[in-house]
């Protein structure tokens, strides 16, 4: 059975925030990333994405100091968000065959002389 990693909540890395933490600027940013916290990575692209597209112009730039993602992850979240996708498997959020292998694997098979 495999613990799962608990997220830390992301610190806000904007000026606003750093200066002025209990303002409202700062309460909106940590709503946003205790949202983020929830979600799967998957779902976390997609919101991102949502809401670099309506911030518009410097929007990908302002949602990496919210969150702390990547832009590679926020321009993939934009185009996910954008296309409609069918149903592939149910419940699964990475292609089948993602992620690590299991570790007999990797181990290589003992060669007996």
């Amino acid at each position: 059975m495999r613990k799962r990693k608990r997220r830390k909540l992301h610190k806000c890395a904007c000026s606003i925030c750093q200066q002025h933490p209990y303002s409202q600027v700062a309460q909106d940013h940590q709503a946003i990333n205790r949202v983020l916290l929830s979600l799967n990575e998957k779902d976390r692209r997609r919101f991102a994405g949502v809401l670099a597209q309506q911030w518009g112009r410097g929007g990908i730039q302002r949602v990496i100091e919210i969150t702390g993602l990547s832009r590679n992850t926020i321009c993939r979240g934009q185009s996910e968000a954008q296309r409609v996708e069918g149903s592939s498997a149910e419940g699964r959020v990475r292609q089948p065959g993602g992620g690590r292998k299991p570790i007999e694997k990797n181990i290589p098979a003992w060669k007996t002389n």
